[in-house]
């Protein structure tokens, strides 16, 4: 790419992502700190990707992605999951007529532009298997019909790490499809000072106006995807995936710590991730910082550590930060 080819691209990303600023102004007023939350909140809408959030009670994640859908002014729908949940509960179902002897389709809560699994955790394996057509595929199918979700369709969904009774693990194939699983921690102590200022009331607690279309979001996405990534950069992304299935190879001092790899999906999620990445930095181009920045996101769920590791008390972001300390950047 020439000089004048990177100068049109950035600001054509400019011009493209000129409500990023008020939209990240609009949520900081009802969500105290997790700069770094509302961040990949926002890539993940610009990717077209999922989102899994996880931390401990009390942190605002399920407020976090309220007020999201509050700025974009789109519909919103919360599923709180159980364990005696039913698919219908989530997909919808058919309803028999008597006077007209006919079928009835109610659509359920999944027919939202942004939905909220709710501790989806806590859901048998049946009702996560419906959540996942939904996911992957855009749409949903209730009987003998297959119903399209609307346009932008996101899952944000939260889990609770400590609360072990009553979960159900997730299927590697369903974690698979979030883009992004986001660890959220405590806030500071001085951001916890401002959120007793803001929300120690009864009423008159902080709320978020609609700063931004459904339109904006879709040109933006088309914007994300003329974002140029150079081949050394692709070079890189490539093989820092596939450096988590083969350590030796790619002299990483990870051998017999990682038990499954990233898969191509990986490749997929942390490029268009890392594009995303680049649009909220205002650059018509990825670098290597966009890719590192974001990879712990996009890969800490899709690597399974092994036995040893686990013995060593090390988690996936422990072996994720060895391959990307080694990994040598373009």
């Amino acid at each position: 790419m020439n000089h004048a080819e990177i100068e049109a691209d950035n600001s054509a990303v400019l011009e493209a992502g000129a409500f990023v600023q008020p939209l990240m102004e609009e949520m900081g007023k009802v969500i105290v700190g997790q700069k770094y939350l509302l961040e990949r909140l926002v890539i993940s809408l610009l990717a077209n990707g999922h989102v899994l959030l996880e931390g401990v009670p009390g942190i605002a994640k399920t407020l976090a992605i309220k007020t999201l859908s509050e700025t974009l002014n789109v519909n919103f729908s919360r599923i709180q999951f159980t364990p005696d949940m039913l698919p219908a509960d989530v997909t919808g179902t058919q309803i028999y007529n008597p006077q007209s002897g006919e079928f009835t389709t109610r659509q359920g809560p999944v027919f939202a532009n942004l939905l909220l699994a709710d501790e989806i955790n806590r859901a048998p394996a049946k009702v996560q298997s419906a959540l996942l057509e939904a996911m992957q595929e855009k749409q949903v199918t209730i009987g003998d019909k297959t119903y399209p979700l609307p346009q932008p369709f996101l899952v944000m969904a939260t889990e609770n790490p400590i609360e072990q009774e009553g979960t159900y693990q997730l299927p590697e194939a369903q974690v698979d499809r979030f883009m992004l699983k986001v660890v959220m921690d405590y806030p500071t102590q001085k951001e916890e000072r401002q959120i007793l200022e803001d929300w120690a009331k009864t009423e008159g607690t902080p709320t978020a106006e609609q700063v931004v279309t459904v339109e904006q979001i879709l040109t933006a996405r088309k914007v994300v995807d003329t974002i140029y990534v150079d081949d050394k950069v692709k070079e890189y992304i490539v093989n820092l995936v596939c450096a988590t299935r083969d350590p030796g190879g790619f002299n990483v001092p990870a051998e017999g710590l990682i038990q499954l790899g990233a898969s191509p999906r990986a490749t997929i999620y942390l490029t268009l991730a890392s594009k995303a990445h680049a649009f909220l930095q205002g650059r018509g181009y990825v670098t290597p910082q966009d890719v590192k920045a974001i990879a712990p996101d996009v890969m800490r769920h899709r690597i399974q550590v092994s036995y040893e590791a686990e013995a060593e008390d090390k988690t996936s972001d422990h072996v994720l930060a060895l391959f990307l300390d080694h990994m040598p950047v373009p």
